[in-house]
């Protein structure tokens, strides 16, 4: 599940995400917040015809997470990338205020336009700001207080499969992954269905997915 606020010439997208540690096979999740160019596309068709919508480069991004590990709330690995190279985020940074309030830490990046560093239209620059109470909403939903099981997490994140078995293929020591926690993504398309008709019925239990 993913949302999009667009203006004119920028966008905020706002998700769960779920990440693996490469190093130490370690999981995260919660509520990651994008700040996005909003591509100018050229007309197609006539008057009445639908136009393309190209959400693309990244400027900022802020992960609001909690390791699977700590307690729920903790916000123990959130952090954000103040900088993007050929789509690639900079280090993670951290900073004390985002860990003991996020949300609130949130809404003043969006309302100060990230202390006035982001790369924004000027046509957009008036108005963003006063979307950061939407954000911190939006944000909200996708809490990691909000999400308490594997098949909650998947439900949310299962259009980034791929993203999910890359960083499992770039695990520096597999041993240490819980599988039972990352089946679904890793599982066949056809097997994801069959759990998922299951689950609908209130029957997803087994291998560790409740």
């Amino acid at each position: 599940m993913l949302h999009v606020l667009t203006l004119s010439r920028s966008a905020v997208t706002i998700r769960h995400w779920f990440e693996i540690n490469l190093n130490d096979a370690s999981m995260e999740h919660g509520a990651r917040i994008e700040v996005r160019e909003l591509r100018e596309q050229a007309h197609r068709g006539t008057e009445s015809a639908s136009q393309l919508i190209s959400v693309d480069r990244t400027m900022w991004r802020a992960d609001l997470f909690d390791r699977l590990s700590d307690n729920a709330g903790s916000f123990g690995a959130a952090h954000f990338h103040p900088e993007f190279t050929n789509n690639e985020p900079c280090a993670r940074v951290r900073d004390a205020t985002l860990t003991a309030d996020p949300w609130g830490w949130l809404g003043d990046q969006v309302s100060t336009l990230g202390g006035d560093t982001w790369d924004i239209h000027p046509a957009d620059a008036g108005e963003l700001p006063g979307l950061a109470a939407t954000v911190v909403d939006l944000a909200r939903q996708f809490s990691p207080v909000a999400c308490g099981s594997a098949a909650e997490c998947f439900r949310l994140t299962r259009d980034v499969r791929d993203a999910v078995r890359l960083m499992v293929d770039g695990l520096r020591a597999p041993d240490l992954l819980n599988a039972g926690w990352v089946a679904l993504w890793l599982a066949p398309d056809e097997e994801v269905r069959t759990r998922r008709d299951v689950g609908s019925a209130g029957l997803l239990t087994a291998d560790g997915l409740t």
